[in-house]
């Protein structure tokens, strides 16, 4: 990137400014996309539910006790509506998708897939495909495991799929890809229906290829127009590979982060294999918990009201996100941004190796960042030059605050770098 391009930053300006914010001694963190306060008040119903003498399912089980490895059929059948996956397809589990992402993979690694020749563990390299900028704790996942990660770009629409079809047909070490389809982490861009079908129907030259098809964002809309993708376990099936996709959701941005719901989904020999290897591990979820978000509900439509207040909270931070920076860097034509439709983040591109200078002098003036690079496999951003911010956690003001001091550190960043490239 050549800082000719840019709008000139005057440095003295930008220094003085940074050195007033150095003084106010600030302590904000949008580094995590973490649900407001207002946001968790939304469901504290939930903490008086089911009640005293409430704790039977719709048909008659008795939620104290054990048993029930799918999950409550009623609680299954709201978020089927949500997942677009069959209710008898889809598994109500434990609290936390990311950990059952975390299990398929281990599961993967230990006992054959439907359709594997052998366990992955026995496979002298595993690779997967990771769409960036993506989600660190994906890329955690692989590296947790050894698994060799191959950066595919997005393109607006979902990752680049001629690169994606040239690299599953042609090498067998490619067992899977991480997929964030709708309201991407953290670029919001969501799947077109081409990607989707594409995906579901490319030749693989692995025969136990997967897509780990996390729909962390399904109803997390920032606009009434509540945006949707093609259901890829019909598009797979349709395509003759019904056991390709793994979809994964849950209820931790939705009602009380920590204490919800993960759910799993996937053609019929895909839970079979899971249900068969998790009862070795436990007997069954907390159908208690269960029970109270299927009290809380009531139903899909329930989901999308309660949703309807999280985003009379959540726009107006996005809206103050993308405010600030039109006013403090809109002029600088090597920034921009996004403006997302849905989800929890907003990814600020700055010019060329200004990215980990941005995050450190935030840092220093007292406003917590993701470290540079944490979208891509093993924290480094060829470019260096994406950044990721969560609105969500900070109260309106304190956002307005950490925006500025994000403009003021990527104006001086420029400012500096600039004139280093001039003097040289």
């Amino acid at each position: 990137m050549s800082f000719d391009t840019l709008t000139d930053v005057d440095i003295e300006t930008a220094r003085a400014d940074y050195a007033a914010l150095l003084a106010r001694g600030l302590a904000l963190d949008i580094s995590r996309g973490k649900p407001s306060s207002e946001q968790l008040d939304l469901a504290d119903a939930l903490l008086a539910l089911p009640g005293p003498g409430d704790f039977k399912a719709a048909d008659g089980t008795d939620c104290r006790n054990y048993g029930g490895l799918t999950g409550l059929t009623e609680l299954r059948a709201i978020f089927a509506d949500l997942l677009h996956v069959p209710t008898e397809n889809l598994l109500a589990l434990g609290n936390s998708s990311l950990n059952l992402m975390h299990e398929v993979v281990s599961q993967a690694l230990h006992s054959p897939l439907p359709g594997a020749q052998r366990r992955w563990a026995d496979e002298e390299e595993i690779v997967f495909l990771c769409p960036v900028p993506g989600y660190d704790c994906h890329f955690a996942i692989c590296k947790r495991f050894g698994i060799s990660m191959v950066p595919v770009p997005l393109t607006g629409h979902g990752p680049d799929m001629d690169v994606v079809e040239a690299l599953v047909a042609a090498d067998p070490r490619v067992k899977g890809m991480w997929c964030v389809p709708k309201y991407s982490n953290p670029t919001g861009e969501i799947y077109s229906d081409e990607v989707v079908r594409r995906l579901a129907a490319m030749p693989t030259a692995a025969p136990d290829f997967r897509l780990l098809w996390d729909d962390a964002y399904a109803v997390h809309h920032l606009t009434p127009d509540r945006r949707e993708v093609l259901p890829v376990l019909d598009e797979c099936a349709s395509a003759g590979n019904p056991d390709r996709a793994m979809v994964f959701g849950s209820t931790s941005k939705i009602t009380h982060a920590g204490s919800g719901v993960a759910f799993f989904g996937s053609s019929q020999a895909n839970v079979s294999w899971l249900l068969d290897l998790m009862s070795k591990q436990t007997i069954g979820p907390d159908k208690i918990n269960q029970l109270r978000h299927v009290r809380f509900f009531g139903d899909s439509a329930g989901v999308h009201a309660h949703m309807d207040r999280h985003r009379a909270l959540m726009a107006p931070r996005f809206e103050t996100v993308d405010m600030v920076l039109r006013e403090e860097v809109g002029s600088l034509g090597a920034v921009s941004w996004t403006r997302p439709s849905g989800g929890y983040f907003v990814s600020l591109y700055v010019p060329d190796g200004c990215a980990s200078v941005v995050t450190r002098l935030a840092g220093r003036a007292g406003v917590a960042l993701p470290p540079a690079g944490s979208a891509f496999p093993g924290g480094a951003d060829p470019r260096d030059r994406h950044i990721r911010i969560a609105p969500t956690h900070l109260p309106l003001g304190d956002l307005r605050e950490a925006m500025y001091v994000i403009a003021v550190c990527v104006r001086l960043a420029i400012a500096d770098a600039t004139e280093i490239t001039r003097a040289v």
